[in-house]
């Protein structure tokens, strides 16, 4: 039984609205670092069952991965109360996700919308 959730555009939107920490796996079944990295991810869910892991496979949702721009995979993000926190093109090591999910973790997340809104309202001038 896996751990992950395959996202798609009919629960996608759901699924981060629903879900306060969503971490997401941009990949493809073609692609050889996608596969090297699917083990890890795995683990990683499991370790981390309070979060949410989502796969989205690039050939099947091509309109998702238009929508966040994924130029290359595997590509990690991490959502955070709606808001992209994290992503990062190429095959995380283990520690190296271990360290990301902390750091995320840690986030104050009224910090981080207060700098979203700042940003926008400095583009919006």
């Amino acid at each position: 039984m896996s751990s992950t959730v395959e996202l798609t555009k009919e629960n996608f939107d759901q699924t981060v609205t629903e879900n306060d920490f969503v971490l997401i796996d941009f990949w493809a079944a073609w692609c050889g670092p996608c596969r090297q990295f699917a083990p890890v991810y795995e683990k990683a869910a499991e370790e981390n069952p309070d979060l949410v892991f989502g796969k989205v496979d690039t050939e099947a949702q091509p309109e998702l991965a238009a929508a966040f721009g994924i130029q290359s995979i595997p590509t990690l993000m991490i959502v955070r109360d709606r808001v992209a926190v994290f992503a990062q093109p190429g095959a995380l090591p283990e520690a190296a996700l271990t360290d990301v999910i902390g750091q995320a973790r840690k986030l104050d997340m009224d910090e981080v919308r207060k700098s979203v809104e700042e940003q926008q309202a400095a583009q919006g001038e």
